[in-house]
């Protein structure tokens, strides 16, 4: 049997973490998708659709990190059936879909203005920012006379490749 599921949509609410008692983490989140169709009378309709989604380990990590109510994200996974009983006795079941892969689709600004709408002032930098941060050379901090640290780029090492050009396929 195929179970598979992709979505693309903005999150409900914050990524709510959780940690097993052996470390592994677990995100749950949820969901909004939209389908725009026209009904039988030719009227243009919108469908929302609310999803709970379930992240595990380094990936339930990053979105929680990353990702704020209003991300836009795809993520890949499939449908799982959760069922459990409520205090009040009765027993309860939903559908919700356990991701095996995400992509984070806000643009730089997009992740900025979810930051500052969403009240978090100390909320972490985009996703394209950290890239971009550890893509800069290396810095080294040197004391100077004063005794504060000043920070001076450091060239990165390349290092020599003894190569025959006998051995270049092209």
């Amino acid at each position: 049997m195929y179970n598979k599921v992709i979505l693309v949509g903005n999150l409900t609410r914050d990524v709510e973490m959780r940690y097993t008692s052996s470390g592994s983490a677990i995100g749950k989140v949820g969901i909004a998708t939209n389908r725009r169709f026209k009904s039988a009378s030719g009227e243009l309709k919108d469908e929302t659709m609310f999803i709970d989604l379930t992240f595990f380990g380094r990936t339930a990590e990053v979105a929680s990190q990353y990702l704020r109510k209003g991300s836009k994200v795809l993520v890949e996974g499939r449908l799982i059936l959760e069922q459990w009983v409520a205090q009040d006795g009765t027993k309860r079941s939903r559908h919700s879909v356990t991701v095996e892969s995400m992509q984070m689709l806000d643009t730089k600004a997009d992740a900025q203005n979810n930051q500052y709408s969403s009240g978090y002032s100390s909320a972490p930098a985009a996703p394209q920012q950290q890239v971009a941060n550890q893509s800069a050379p290396m810095q080294q901090q040197t004391p100077t006379q004063s005794g504060v640290s000043q920070n001076i780029p450091q060239e990165p090492e390349i290092p020599e490749i003894d190569i025959d050009e006998d051995e270049i396929p092209f």
